[in-house]
């Protein structure tokens, strides 16, 4: 069965899991996790999103993201990307970190924003590391509590459910919190309801699938100025008659990106390019192959 495509709903509030590939660590030492925190701080300040509530396991993660105009594929394959090469290098090791796609479940924040964040702050209690969250230093319920400060997170829609005065709610929401320790593993948290990619009623499901996707107009000459870019050539390196592995593999994912994104019939972009059709289709689907389990063409699509 084919998977059905990523939800973008700017504004909307989402459930990300991350998981080690086959059940691996993701995380080995405590710079480990500080190097995370940084990139998500990168990450909420270059693509204006807000991060609600974290929880980083030894070998899994939680986060509670409420994204902007970027979409969320974008967001999470940057960061996990710049996160697994940093890996790489420390443990000096290749392949893959995390475990195929990443898990997002679109939430109805006024029927279940509360809820997750709870669920994701007594993650350590339940895998019993702990008697109370704020035991556990690596999520961010010691915030919500106001033991430590992280600049980045979002707080003040959380704590505002439980009053205007920051120590009453900051009470109301720890007692909240401690209420739900002895809940279990929360399926719908996971996987949706009737639709596996959003959680909440009927109505918030209908109104996330009715939504009318704004279309932007991308043209060929943008995609190959962008793709240049990333990748520190010139058009007219690529439109020279050379064999270059390097070039090569960056006229693919031209010519991979033309395609997905509908600018143009790859016809047109193997004319921009000076190539012969049939080689560049060649070359496009060996990005094509690729393209599911290497995070760098990801973070191109928008």
């Amino acid at each position: 069965m084919a998977r059905k495509p990523r939800l973008h709903v700017p504004g909307g509030f989402y459930h990300v899991i991350l998981r080690g590939n086959g059940g691996q660590d993701i995380f080995y030492a405590k710079e480990d996790c500080s190097k995370f925190l940084l990139l998500l701080q990168e990450g909420t300040e270059r693509f204006s999103c807000r991060l609600h509530a974290f929880c980083l396991m030894s070998n899994h993660l939680h986060l509670a993201i409420q994204v902007g105009d970027t979409s969320l594929s974008k967001i999470i394959q940057n960061i996990s990307f710049r996160y697994t090469r940093y890996i790489n290098k420390r443990k000096n090791r290749i392949g893959h970190l995390f475990q195929g796609r990443y898990k997002a479940v679109l939430v109805d924040a006024d029927s279940y924003l509360l809820e997750l964040v709870r669920y994701i702050h007594n993650n350590p209690v339940r895998a019993g590391m702990v008697a109370e969250p704020a035991d556990y230093q690596w999520s961010s319920h010691r915030v919500y509590l106001g033991k430590e400060t992280i600049p980045f997170l979002t707080t003040d829609f959380v704590l505002r459910q439980f009053g205007d005065k920051i120590i009453s709610s900051r009470k109301g929401y720890r007692d909240f919190v401690l209420k739900g320790v002895t809940e279990g593993h929360r399926s719908d948290f996971y996987q949706g309801d009737n639709d596996s990619r959003i959680l909440g009623d009927d109505e918030f499901v209908d109104s996330v699938l009715n939504r009318k996707p704004v279309q932007k107009k991308i043209k060929l000459a943008s995609i190959v100025a962008y793709v240049c870019k990333q990748h520190q050539v010139t058009e007219k390196e690529l439109r020279l008659p050379s064999r270059r592995r390097d070039y090569a593999k960056v006229r693919g994912i031209i010519g991979f990106l033309t395609v997905q994104l509908k600018a143009a019939p790859l016809t047109e972009v193997a004319e921009h390019l000076n190539r012969d059709l049939s080689t560049l289709s060649r070359i496009v689907r060996n990005v094509e192959k690729q393209s599911d389990q290497s995070e760098e063409y990801g973070t191109l699509l928008k």
